[in-house]
């Protein structure tokens, strides 16, 4: 086979007796870096800073479980109790996250990282936004909380961000959406944890297309724990959330 039909890959080599993750020793990261700066590696492409892997495994945990009430936790278990085995729950779990659910890192940090390239102030910026969104009947991705008027994990992330020196001109348009968003509205509409890692990452050099895998990494770990919870402590076939359905459809008819 010639060299231009070969599958090409810049992640990992292997061989016999050797695994090179980025064109590190695998045995060498074992002993000398953590998970989260190994994850950072793979994705990024080159181990990170002492900052940057401060800040990214913030991101990480910030996200590992929000309770059983998220459409991929209530998947995952619901998986299992009906007889799965623990990889095809969490991949049901997985398999939740959507635009909706899990989908907002991604979306608010292409917006974001649209709007920094272009001419004007954070405020400026962000208050065209939220008139075009208005003006669309759209909302912004990454802002309120059904559950949280501060999300406490924003004001960690931001904390260390600007601590770490990642408080940058995403993260700035980040907090003037808020503001903008509050003026119009007349209700304030917080910046939740997906708004805060989607300008966190912006400002560390993360292409917004990485935004629900930031988001699989954390909560998969959360998947796991629910789903071996509902295997080991409850029944098979349990009712998982509210399964009371009022019927709208037709009344009795007959078949002619």
């Amino acid at each position: 086979m010639s060299d231009d039909n070969k599958w090409k890959t810049s992640i990992t080599a292997i061989g016999p007796g050797k695994i090179e993750v980025r064109g590190y020793p695998i045995e060498q990261l074992m002993e000398k870096k953590s998970f989260a700066e190994t994850v950072y590696l793979v994705i990024k492409g080159e181990l990170p800073t002492e900052a940057e892997a401060e800040m990214f495994e913030a991101i990480l945990v910030s996200s590992v479980d929000h309770g059983i009430s998220p459409p991929s936790v209530l998947g995952a278990r619901n998986s299992v109790s009906a007889g799965n085995q623990l990889n095809a729950a969490v991949a049901a779990g997985i398999l939740s996250i959507g635009d909706v659910h899990g989908g907002a890192i991604e979306q608010a940090a292409r917006i974001m990282q649209e709007l920094a390239k272009e001419e004007g102030t954070p405020e400026e910026l962000a208050k065209k936004l939220v008139e075009d969104l208005s003006s669309k009947k759209k909302r912004m991705p990454g802002f309120g909380h059904r559950l949280h008027k501060t999300d406490p994990r924003t004001l960690k992330l931001f904390e260390k961000a600007d601590r770490l020196g990642f408080g940058g001109r995403h993260m700035d348009i980040c907090k003037a959406i808020e503001r903008a968003l509050e003026e119009k509205s007349g209700r304030k509409l917080p910046i939740n944890v997906d708004g805060a890692i989607a300008a966190v990452v912006s400002d560390m050099g993360f292409d917004w297309k990485l935004g629900k895998g930031f988001f699989i990494l954390s909560r998969t770990v959360g998947l796991i724990a629910h789903v071996y919870e509902e295997w080991t402590t409850q029944r098979p076939m349990r009712k998982l959330g509210d399964t009371y359905a009022e019927y709208v459809g037709p009344g009795t008819r007959e078949v002619t």
